[in-house]
């Protein structure tokens, strides 16, 4: 009996040790998190983890030094160890991704010209992904040889591992096509998040991209949700692959008689006077005239796609208020020839000929010889010979 209370008294203790050094450690984080960003994360994610880590090797320990045999100690002890190996993980998981917090909260793509902050974040995003299912993989793979008779069956188990491997691969075809998809876009630049593209006829944003599908958000705050294998196998548009300033269009149609000088000038004074326009495109061109109008195209650029979508309804508009108030002789006309309510006579109908009219006849048969003789003209006479 003493001995039991002896142990329990150990046990209670060193948990009771374990509690109160990472209270400690919180709490000092928790202050020095006041003044610091990575401090004040790692006690908000880190605090769990490490207390069930802690703990669970201070009991282990403690019941492997001071308990002596009693019932059902082998698989208490192996429960402690492949608890401990879980949250031991779990506390990695947490330390890693405190990390890349870190690392995203330097580099936040919030700011102009944000290029090189989006790719890193595309990619940090990934490897978070990737880095946690590794840590999931390894710690079950920790515990599984934990057990002696998994052990005792790796030497099958390796060798049946060919055959193993080519049924997974077979039955996880598209998972895994779409895992090596979401790598490679991760790391060839192709789509970042927060790219402009344009993709099923939609125009949007990329909002998340993991190691299996790619969420886009749609301009009217749809989400359209694909495989990330669509973004290797077809083709779409990236708008802000190589930079976020993009050239856009505003076409109006006006008549043939339209002034176009007074519509530069105005494109011009539009683009100038708006905070929109980036300063390096603005342009009015002719790019048709048929069909009784003249087609204007105004190019203009913007710093990105949704400053751009802005700038072309301002122009748009402009150019629309412009026309009308100082040029509404250019407004498109349509030219038609109408009765003044007249009724036309039409001609009485010509009665269809006879069949057996003269001009009715037909070219074959009896008909046909008799209509040759009458077009092909008297016989010529037949010279007589002089021996008859």
């Amino acid at each position: 009996m003493p001995s039991v209370l002896e142990s329990l008294l150990v046990v209670v203790a060193s948990t009771g040790a374990a509690l109160v050094a990472v209270e400690v450690l919180h709490w000092l984080l928790s202050r020095i998190g006041r003044r610091s960003e990575l401090a004040a994360d790692l006690a908000r994610t880190a605090h769990k983890p490490f207390l069930a880590t802690v703990t669970l090797f201070a009991v282990q320990q403690s019941l492997r030094a001071a308990a002596g045999d009693f019932p059902g100690r082998a698989g208490v002890l192996h429960a402690l160890v492949i608890g401990f190996i879980g949250a031991f993980a779990w506390l990695v998981a947490a330390l890693l991704l405190v990390l890349e917090d870190a690392a995203l909260s330097r580099w936040r793509t919030d700011v102009p010209d944000n290029l090189r902050r989006r790719r890193f974040k595309t990619q940090v995003v990934i490897l978070r992904r990737v880095t946690v299912a590794s840590i999931v993989v390894l710690a079950l793979g920790v515990v599984l040889m934990t057990f002696p008779g998994i052990r005792a069956l790796g030497a099958s188990v390796l060798a049946s591992a060919g055959i193993i491997s080519v049924i997974a691969a077979l039955a996880a075809q598209s998972t895994l096509g779409n895992v090596f998809a979401g790598l490679q876009l991760a790391f060839s630049d192709a789509v970042r998040v927060d790219d402009v593209v344009v993709v099923e006829g939609e125009w949007g944003r990329i909002e998340e991209l993991t190691l299996t599908y790619v969420a886009v958000q749609i301009w009217d705050d749809r989400r359209l949700i694909l495989p990330t294998s669509y973004f290797t196998t077809k083709p779409f548009q990236n708008w802000t692959r190589s930079s976020s300033a993009v050239l856009g269009t505003a076409e109006v149609d006006v008549d043939w008689s339209t002034e176009i000088e007074p519509l530069r000038e105005e494109l011009k004074a539009t683009c100038e006077g708006s905070e929109l326009w980036d300063g390096r495109v603005c342009v009015l061109q002719v790019t048709g005239a048929i069909e009784g109008t003249v087609r204007l195209r105004a190019l203009v650029s913007a710093s990105d796609a949704p400053s751009l979508w802005d700038l072309r309804c301002l122009v748009r508009e402009r150019l629309v208020t412009f026309i009308w108030s100082h040029q509404r002789d250019a407004l498109p006309r349509y030219r038609a020839d109408l009765l003044d309510g007249r009724r036309i006579e039409r001609e009485p109908a010509r009665p269809a000929p006879r069949a057996d009219a003269d001009d009715g006849r037909f070219f074959t048969g009896e008909d046909g010889d008799a209509r040759a003789a009458a077009f092909g003209g008297p016989d010529e006479p037949v010279a007589v010979r002089a021996d008859r």
